[in-house]
């Protein structure tokens, strides 16, 4: 079990602890629901999330394999809905491997991808399609 907090701080921000590290974050209520979009939201958190979580399991399978993905790109385009109730609609994500990744492994790095926990945990409802793109 991890544990992390989050402490409201006023005018829409919070600041995340994660205690194991002790590391932290924060983050704001975006522009489009009364925030000022000067930190990452907790909705952009969830897409951030799912592109590292993308990567590190890819990158689990590469180092498995003997392949470096070092300078593996993960963008992902969060798209919010509001009908029936304001959610994310979609997380897109387009993976950008670095050169020489052997033909042989990109099917094991895609279906890690594919499977990566973050990936398994969303809603149905939430669109999450990944696109690799290879140099």
């Amino acid at each position: 079990m991890v544990k992390s907090t989050a402490v409201y701080a006023g005018g829409l921000h919070c600041e995340l602890i994660h205690e194991p590290s002790s590391s932290n974050l924060e983050t704001d209520a975006p522009k489009d629901n009364q925030g000022k979009g000067e930190r990452f939201s907790p909705t952009d958190l969830v897409g951030a999330a799912l592109a590292s979580c993308v990567l590190t399991t890819m990158a689990i399978v590469a180092e498995r394999n003997g392949v470096s993905l070092k300078g593996a790109r993960a963008e992902v385009e969060k798209e919010m809905v509001s009908s029936p109730t304001r959610r994310i609609g979609s997380l897109r994500v387009q993976v950008t491997f670095p050169a020489g990744v052997p033909q042989d492994q990109r099917a094991k790095l895609e279906h890690a991808a594919l499977h990566c926990p973050v990936h398994k945990s969303l809603h149905p409802d939430v669109a999450a399609p990944i696109a690799f793109v290879y140099p």
